[in-house]
């Protein structure tokens, strides 16, 4: 009896640790490897520019453009060749270069076909763009959240490039500013129109042109806001200078400055005046060539609220003061270097220290 007791307990356990075992048998399918480290997406960091991809039948070649030809029956003919810097394409034993600004692949087959018919009979050729290499890089960089490298291998406009990258960020100050490297190759009638209706410039030397852009245009959708972007465009959305707002306001801090950023506003931003501020004695420290004007302007805050006083457009890197009632920013600054801070102005002190 105790053998068959024994023999049972036996049975039981073996197929307790068989069944397992076989469980983790493969069933004739692949197991997923199962990583056992951080499983966390990486952030993806890469040189290559990303490609603006367009079919090859519509690209217009240019200069560095590489095009491979093949003859069937003739391999005299065949080879790899590329486009010169005068947009000219040498084939052997065709006298005459072929040229090929402008042209599809498409067009300029036609023309070999042609020129290799005073040869042969009836020639059967295979043309492809092996290497695009005429359209430079664009770049967009700036307020953006990924900068970034754009082969442009065909037509493109600024949205397509800005949300790419990621769109704008909070430091645009509302302007985006393209810079024309390169001409305009093969240009298109509604390219050569629609520039016109950005504000044009030219950069310090007066040689390298560029137009601006409003960011407000481009999320409303103006078709004058979106302009097609050129291969070799340097896209920079500008980004927004700091202001900083100090003293008597609900949270004192560093605001970036955007278009047009009226002192009302950007009190405004910071949460407003609090009871304590001495709104009739604002101050605003301006900065000037090798430093900050120590004379600061004095503004009279209430008229401007009463609409009795224009409102005063703020500029780059402006400290604006919001003082407190009874408290002297000047005083308090004497007293820190005799020593003579008392404690009646901790709060105060605290709230200039903020910005």
């Amino acid at each position: 009896m105790n053998a068959v007791k024994i023999l049972c307990a036996l049975t039981l356990l073996t197929t307790l640790i068989v069944l397992p075992s076989a469980a983790q048998q493969p069933t004739g399918q692949a197991q997923p490897f199962i990583p056992t480290g951080d499983t966390s997406p990486a952030t993806i960091t890469s040189s290559a520019p990303d490609a603006v991809m367009g079919g090859p039948k519509d690209y217009p070649l240019g200069p560095g453009d590489v095009v491979e030809l093949r003859v069937f029956g003739e391999q005299q003919f065949d080879g790899v060749y590329q486009v010169d810097s005068d947009n000219n394409l040498t084939v052997p034993f065709i006298e005459q270069p072929i040229n090929v600004r402008c042209r599809t692949i498409k067009d300029v087959r036609k023309d070999v076909v042609t020129a290799l018919a005073k040869f042969l009979v009836n020639p059967q050729v295979y043309m492809n763009i092996k290497q695009q290499n005429s359209r430079p890089a664009a770049v967009v960089y700036g307020a953006v959240r990924t900068p970034r490298l754009f082969e442009m291998h065909r037509r493109a406009r600024l949205l397509e490039l800005i949300s790419t990258s990621g769109g704008v960020t909070e430091q645009a100050n509302g302007t985006i500013q393209i810079t024309h490297r390169e001409e305009a190759v093969c240009p298109e009638p509604d390219e050569l129109t629609e520039s016109k209706s950005a504000v044009q410039g030219t950069d310090a030397s007066g040689l390298v042109p560029f137009s601006i852009y409003r960011v407000s245009d481009l999320k409303l959708g103006k078709a004058e806001g979106n302009p097609f972007i050129r291969p070799g465009d340097i896209v920079y959305v500008a980004e927004a200078s700091p202001v900083y707002i100090t003293g008597g306001v609900t949270a004192p801090q560093g605001i970036y400055l955007r278009e047009h950023l009226m002192l009302s506003r950007a009190i405004a931003m910071v949460g407003g005046p609090t009871k304590e501020a001495k709104t009739s004695e604002v101050h605003i420290y301006r900065q000037k060539e090798g430093g900050v004007d120590s004379k600061p302007m004095m503004v009279d805050f209430r008229k401007i609220q009463r609409h009795e006083q224009p409102d005063i457009e703020l500029q780059p890197y402006d400290v604006i003061e919001v003082p407190l009632k009874g408290f002297d920013l000047k005083k308090w600054l004497l007293g820190v270097g005799q020593g003579s801070i008392g404690p009646t102005v901790t709060n105060a002190a605290t709230r200039v220290i903020l910005y």
